[in-house]
């Protein structure tokens, strides 16, 4: 999955870390786009109050430029952090597209056997087929041996009878011919 290079540490911030972007939320914010303007326009106002006006704009360049310096640092630093997230994010679509490969890969596996199992499938059909044929073919061969058989059964047992009736007789005329020796 991961390789060596691309393991994530996880990232601990520190209280500055986390003063410098909520110091970057305010500063993207209504509220403090309200309390520049009136520190501007408080500013502005000094020269009402007899300030020199050279005072003035000394007061806001410095202002200005030193909230400009930090407002950077803020800045970079919300960028360095975005760059870190990014860079996870990165790591974690890697990994997910390395799964989806392997997903899909497997899908595919999958999918040649179910094919082979439907050719197996159907080749058993066939066999099942050829089978009730020829269990078809081998019932009416023992029927026929059935009615075979009956049929030999019964001249069996009517010769069976013949011959009793045979040796009944000769039995009879046996006896009567010592009847008649004797007599």
């Amino acid at each position: 999955m991961r390789d060596s290079l691309h393991q994530k540490t996880p990232y601990v911030e520190s209280p500055l870390d986390r003063f410098a972007v909520g110091a970057t939320r305010y500063i993207g914010s209504t509220l403090s786009l309200i309390l520049h303007s009136i520190f501007f326009v408080a500013i502005f106002g000094l020269v009402w109050f007899g300030v020199a006006f050279e005072k003035v704009m000394l007061i806001l360049t410095t202002a200005v430029s030193l909230e400009a310096i930090y407002l950077s640092i803020f800045i970079q630093l919300t960028v360095n952090r975005q760059a870190r997230q990014l860079e996870e994010v990165s790591v974690d679509v890697d990994d997910i597209q390395e799964d989806v490969e392997e997903i899909s890969k497997d899908i595919d596996d999958i999918q040649e056997d179910v094919g082979s199992i439907q050719e197996e499938a159907k080749e058993i059909g066939e066999d099942v087929d050829d089978i009730q044929g020829y269990m078809e073919v081998i019932k009416e061969n023992v029927e026929d041996l059935n009615d075979e058989f009956e049929k030999d059964h019964t001249e069996e047992a009517a010769e069976e009878s013949q011959i009793a009736r045979l040796e009944k007789t000769i039995e009879e005329l046996l006896r009567e011919v010592r009847r008649l020796k004797k007599s």
